[in-house]
């Protein structure tokens, strides 16, 4: 698992990017932002950036989905949970997860717009991680006790936290 954590953390940055500087101000990652500095350094940065690099809306709309999927994709891999005497790889949760946000989204359940670009894009990172990803050791339960590995998994599903608009 260590050795995709570069990767892990480049996707991650370019999920934060684009979020911090192409996505509402309302997201709590940016509210972070702004409190640490200020909503002028903020909105002039963002304008800057916006200027030199402008992005196609799949790129700012769809692109950290699939990049966040496939994060949490590599570190599920590695991992299972057990459902009575089946044993289920964790690496089929992210898909889950992403397909059903869209649904919660079609429903208005939860803040967003649906959309089959975001679950185009989950699904081809989500294969990409799934067919890339060597698990050579055989997967492990989640709940076998504290690791860098376990830590890794948890994290990069909490991150996706930082995306939440704040109303």
């Amino acid at each position: 698992m260590k050795k995709y954590i570069p990767l892990i953390a480049l996707s991650l940055l370019i999920c934060l990017f684009i979020y911090l500087f192409f996505r509402t101000e309302k997201t709590v990652v940016n509210q972070a932002f702004i409190s640490l500095f200020s909503k002028g350094a903020y909105h002039s940065l963002k304008t800057s950036i916006h200027e030199i690099l402008p992005l196609k809306p799949a790129i700012v709309y769809s692109l950290p989905e699939g990049l966040w999927v496939f994060c949490i994709t590599i570190t599920s891999k590695f991992f299972y949970i057990s459902l009575g005497r089946i044993k289920v790889n964790l690496a089929l949760v992210p898909l889950i997860l992403a397909v059903g946000l869209e649904l919660c989204q079609l429903l208005h359940v939860t803040n967003g717009r649906f959309d089959f670009i975001d679950i185009g894009f989950s699904f081809l990172f989500w294969l990409a991680a799934y067919v890339s990803t060597d698990t050579y050791k055989k997967e492990k339960n989640i709940h076998t006790g504290i690791t860098f590995s376990n830590i890794s998994c948890v994290f990069c599903y909490s991150i996706v936290y930082l995306a939440h608009v704040i109303q």
